[in-house]
């Protein structure tokens, strides 16, 4: 079952002094490309948290936030008392000697260095616990999205293949009428020269001709590779990067097949390959 590299998961922890939201967005990329935020009080968890985002994930342009807001009544950030007061009688004593206006020297005081502390706060393990459990209900909201989203290329993908399956089964029918064609083109050519040729070399040049033109390896390599395409779309495992290698087998055996058609018919349909497998191109790129 395929993934896609597009989804989101969301996970929202109340917590009796804060909320923490967990936030996890990916977009498609050719590698993990990991960015993490997290409060500082919270650093310390932050490479277990991105081990467990490169194992779940495999791949992508990842988010991941952490965002904390504070629902208690308490603040853990006070005002430095002694600082303050000792900020306002420097104040007094040298810009405004003699003034008596308290209010416009708290306001300058309480803006200078060191007036307000913040207590630091410890890491709880319990509660860090109950987020990391948080984390793993976005990861799997994430890749239910992942699987979901998935679940339209699938789809796309199969009917891709099913109509490149049906126009190799026209290039097949066509190949008899086209190795005609050939025959009686060269013919023609020469005859139109009006020179007397020697049969048997004819021949033997016309076989040789036509066995540059012969198409029967590319028709079963395409075949086989449409298969293991579906086959290896049909796993329980994503692997984008290897039905993408497919893919480019595919158009390989495409594009010799329209090099060597030297037919009309035959080319028009290979067109129409071609365009189907540029449609399958362009999704597989948002596979994981």
């Amino acid at each position: 079952m395929i993934q896609s590299m597009t989804g989101y998961g969301k996970s929202v922890l109340h917590l009796p002094s804060k909320k923490v939201t967990i936030e996890i967005k990916s977009l498609n990329s050719k590698n993990l490309d990991l960015n993490t935020r997290v409060p500082s009080y919270y650093k310390e968890k932050e490479l277990a948290v991105r081990k467990k985002l490169a194992s779940n994930l495999v791949r992508g342009k990842i988010d991941f936030s952490i965002w904390i807001e504070m629902t208690a009544e308490e603040t853990s950030t006070k005002v430095n008392k002694n600082v303050v007061l000792e900020y306002i009688q420097q104040l007094k004593n040298t810009l405004f000697t003699g003034s008596d206006n308290d209010v416009e020297l708290l306001k300058m005081a309480i803006k200078m260095p060191d007036a307000l502390k913040t207590e630091r706060e410890e890491l709880d393990e319990t509660e860090w616990a109950q987020i990391d459990t948080h984390i793993d209900e976005a990861l799997k909201e994430i890749i239910t999205y992942r699987i979901d989203e998935a679940k339209s290329l699938e789809d796309d993908f199969k009917l891709r293949i099913a109509n490149i399956q049906s126009a190799l089964e026209e290039v097949k029918k066509l190949d008899g009428d086209r190795i005609d064609n050939v025959k009686v083109r060269l013919q023609k050519a020469l005859t139109d020269l009006k020179i007397e040729i020697d049969e048997n070399r004819f021949e033997q040049e016309l076989i040789y001709y036509l066995e540059k033109l012969d198409i029967n390896e590319e028709k079963v390599r395409l075949e086989n590779h449409l298969i293991y395409f579906l086959e290896q779309l049909a796993t329980e495992d994503s692997n984008g990067k290897k039905l993408g290698f497919i893919v480019q087998e595919i158009g390989r055996e495409v594009n010799t097949t329209g090099s060597k058609a030297n037919f009309a018919p035959m080319q028009k349909i290979v067109i129409q390959m071609k365009d189907e497998l540029e449609k399958i191109k362009e999704q597989i790129l948002n596979v994981l």
